[in-house]
Formats: C-alpha cells, structure tokens, sequence
C-alpha cells in the first residue's frame, strides 16, 4: 500500500463523459427533482415527501418502491428508459468535465466530475477508510446492472497544493462563465454546474489530477458496486470507469460529521444497566446542543458516547482498561483501537449489549434530532457520536486500515440528479435501461440528439419541496444509511 499521499503508476484518471440531465422545460424545477443520496434519505417519510415532489423526483430512480428487489430494479430501469423517451432526461452532446460548485453562507465547495478509471485499494490510488456490508453491495450492484447507468457521483477528495494551479485553477476559472443550471434546494444550498468542454483545459485536468490520490469520502458501497460489476465483463469498456465528484480539501475543506447508531430493540434503562461497572455513565442536561457540547469535551479527553430515547441524555465515557483490552483487535495500529467506532462496535455491540450489526437491530442517522426523535418515538436508544478528524481518517486510510463501516459523514454530499453517467451512452450507443449495457434500446429515441443545459436555467429555481441534497450547516436530511 502506497503511503506517501501521492498516486502511483497512473493516479487517478478521470475522463469526460455524455451526462444525463434533466431537460427544465419538462420538470416542475430542478430542486423539485433532486435528492439527497439514496443512504440519506429518511425513510419512509423523506421517502414519500421526494416522490411526492415531483413525480420525475431522482428517487425513483435510485430508491425504487416496489414488491422484491427484481420488481425494484425493474421499474428503475423501465422508468429511466420511459424519462429517456419522453425527453424528461437527455444526454450532453459530447462528453464533457462537469465543475459543480454548492454554495451555502460561509459555506463554499468546488469539485470537478466525471468518469474515473477504478482501481482496487492495493495499488495505493483510491483510498476506502470504511468497511461494507456484502448484502448492501449486490442490492446496489443489481440496481446499476439493471438500469445501465450510474445515478449519482460517488464524493472523493484528494489534497492538493492549496495553490490556484492545475485543477483547481481550471475549476476557477469555468466558474466565471455562464453555467449550464443553477437551482437552490430549500435547504438554502445553491448549486451550480458547468461543461468544461475546452480540450486544452480538460487536459490540465487530467494532468494535475494523474499524479494525486484520493480518498473514498461518501459512497464506499458505491465504490465497492463499481468493482464488482467491473469484474464481471471480461473486456474494456464503460465499466471500467465509475462517475464521481472529485474535491480538492486543500483549497475546499469538506465537514466531517459524525453518524448515530439507533439501537431499535435496546430500551435505554437495559442498555445503561448494562453498563455497570464497566463505563462511567452521567446523566446530561438538555436541550440537544448542550448536551452534544458535554460529549465533545469528553471525547476530547478520550472514548465517549451520549445515549438518548427516554427523554434525558446520559454520557459514556472512560471505559474500564481492561474491557478494551479483552474486546479490541490488538493486530490494529493505536489510532484505529481508539477510534469511537471501534470501540463502539467491538466492545459496547459485540461484547457489552451483544446486537447483531443487521438492519433489523441497528440504523445507521445522520441526522441528531432525527435519531433522538426515533429512539424517543419507539422505546429505542440513540448512541450519539462525536466525529473523527478528516487527517485520522486519510492516516488510516494510507496505511491501508479500514474503520467501522458509517464511522463518518463528510460533506457536503453532491445533490443526486444534477447529472447521471449512462453506461450505454458511454458505450458509443444509445441503449440505456436495460438489464445489460447496450441490451434493451430506449425507444428508438436518440439520447443524445438533445443539448440540455447550453443556456442558464433562469437563475435561482427554488422549488417548493425539502430535497435538502447536502449536509450542509446541520441541514442533512436523517435517516437510515446502508450505503
């Protein structure tokens, strides 16, 4: 495993592709029809609110409702191929870069996107730093070999020189042109997105960004989906190459939060009494915030958790030496058997509370107020986390050590359904929506006879409905996250 922060061999490679668009004249507004990422959205109620926003809403597409997960994929697929049809999506007529830029107070991040070559953890180039789940990867895996495409860009970040050279000053300078859509979520964030169709410039994107690597922020399932499916086809093509959003955290820091645990078949009073003797448990004041400001002044000191669901917070802290000893991995370096969610998952769910890591027994929230709410809601108990620092991460991740799956929440997440990659399109044809690339033709339609975005989309589209596509200031959407 390469260590240095730089890439080796190749780097990463990230090429131009023909995105997806929806086409405004035949949407009710872009916000209207975007979303959070598909591990974000609350479910059921953030779930309904979406489709209910726009019946062309993104999540049709990446949470499909259906019987079985045959049925769900299928009407994935089907819908895609019908939107291709009806001209609610439409291809870019040449494969472009795209710079996407959110923007929120004091809150601005600029990326560039596009189709990145794969490339498994070995070989030192794209960093994973959380575990998966087997069962979340072949669902993800069944949804992309079905619809053909990819439907919202992994998050990755790279540490560049924190100078306007290279990527970063092309992003800079494609920000001072007209963009192809400009829309702001009711969240408050206002995302905008350009072509970077100059060759001369894609190439100095290409360039700067072949000598870099980058570490998996949000999408690790995503990620892990990409190379299954990559080892399936035998010969080169649109799936050796997976859509992402790539950040420079040298000149756009991303924010690092932490997700909770909801614990549905764990009362609070069994998971406190359980704890005797082994961690000091205190109950907490509220409201929320403070008590968030006592877990992280605990944390700071060492290993600290803020249980909640019986209306009262109670911090967990300083647990007993030799406990840990007992139930942590000593084959891992110390950064790793000090982690929250390490001992989290070793000591307090393994060991202490014995709760299967199955969708059944936990949920995985973003969002504070949403977990607290649902263990208050249903007798459940809410294991609050503070974050882990962004260099912990990228430290682990170098020396090639996974954490606990959903040990961190960077930010802020692209909005999903800005621009989708079709691996069809990407083929050199116009077949998109079937259960292989190229296998089911998208009625007779030429997808990409329609330029989609060469205008400005009239400014500032505010749609009505909460899409809230990116964790943003403590806006993220809260709910259960597989992915």
């Amino acid at each position: 495993m390469n260590t240095s922060g730089r890439a080796t061999d190749q780097g990463l490679r990230l090429i131009p592709f023909r995105g997806l668009r929806y086409v405004p004249e035949r949407v009710g507004s872009l916000a209207a029809v975007t979303s959070p990422p598909y591990d974000v959205v609350v479910r059921p109620d953030g779930l309904h609110h979406l489709e209910s926003s726009d019946p062309h809403n993104i999540v049709r597409l990446i949470l499909p409702q259906a019987g079985t997960a045959t049925e769900r994929n299928r009407q994935a697929a089907t819908t895609l191929k019908n939107w291709l049809a009806d001209g609610v999506l439409a291809a870019d007529p040449e494969p472009v870069l795209y710079v996407y830029e959110q923007r929120s107070g004091d809150l601005l991040q600029r990326g560039v996107i596009g189709a990145l070559a794969l490339s498994p953890a070995s070989e030192g180039i794209v960093l994973p730093h959380e575990d998966v789940m087997a069962d979340v990867v072949a669902d993800r895996a069944d949804l992309m070999r079905t619809t053909g495409a990819h439907l919202e860009p992994l998050l990755l970040s790279y540490a560049g020189d924190g100078r306007r050279a290279g990527a970063t000053a092309v992003i800079e300078r494609v920000v001072e042109s007209a963009p192809l859509l400009t829309t702001t979520t009711e969240d408050g964030v206002a995302h905008r997105l350009w072509a970077v169709t100059d060759p001369v410039e894609r190439a100095r994107v290409e360039a700067d960004l072949a000598g870099r690597q980058a570490l998996i922020a949000d999408g690790h399932h995503r990620w892990a989906t990409y190379l299954r499916l990559q080892r399936e086809h035998t010969g080169p093509g649109p799936w050796d190459f997976g859509l992402v959003l790539l950040v420079d955290t040298a000149r756009y820091p991303l924010r690092v939060r932490a997700i909770h645990r909801l614990l549905h078949r764990l009362p609070v009073a069994k998971a406190r009494a359980a704890l005797d003797g082994l961690f000091r448990v205190r109950d907490v004041e509220g409201p929320l915030p403070r008590a968030l400001d006592v877990l992280a002044g605990a944390a700071a000191e060492g290993n600290a958790f803020l249980l909640a669901g019986d209306g009262r917070f109670h911090l967990v802290d300083r647990p007993d030496a030799r406990l840990l000893e007992r139930t942590v991995r000593a084959d891992r370096p110390a950064a790793w058997r000090e982690l929250d969610a390490t001992v989290l998952h070793s000591t307090l769910l393994d060991q202490v509370w014995r709760i299967p890591d199955a969708p059944e027994h936990i949920a995985y929230i973003h969002d504070t107020e949403a977990a607290v709410e649902q263990a208050e809601r249903n007798g459940a108990t809410a294991v609050l986390m503070h974050p882990v620092g962004e260099d912990v991460v990228r430290d682990l991740a170098r020396q090639g050590v996974t954490m606990p799956r959903k040990s961190t929440s960077f930010g802020p997440k692209p909005a999903t359904g800005l621009v989708l990659r079709s691996l069809g399109t990407d083929a050199g044809g116009p077949d998109v929506g079937g259960s292989d690339v190229g296998g089911s033709d998208v009625g007779g339609s030429d997808v990409g006879g329609s330029d989609v975005g060469g205008s400005d989309v009239g400014g500032s589209d505010v749609g009505g409905s909460d899409v809230g596509g990116s964790d943003v200031g403590g806006s993220e959407t809260g709910g259960p996250d597989t992915g």
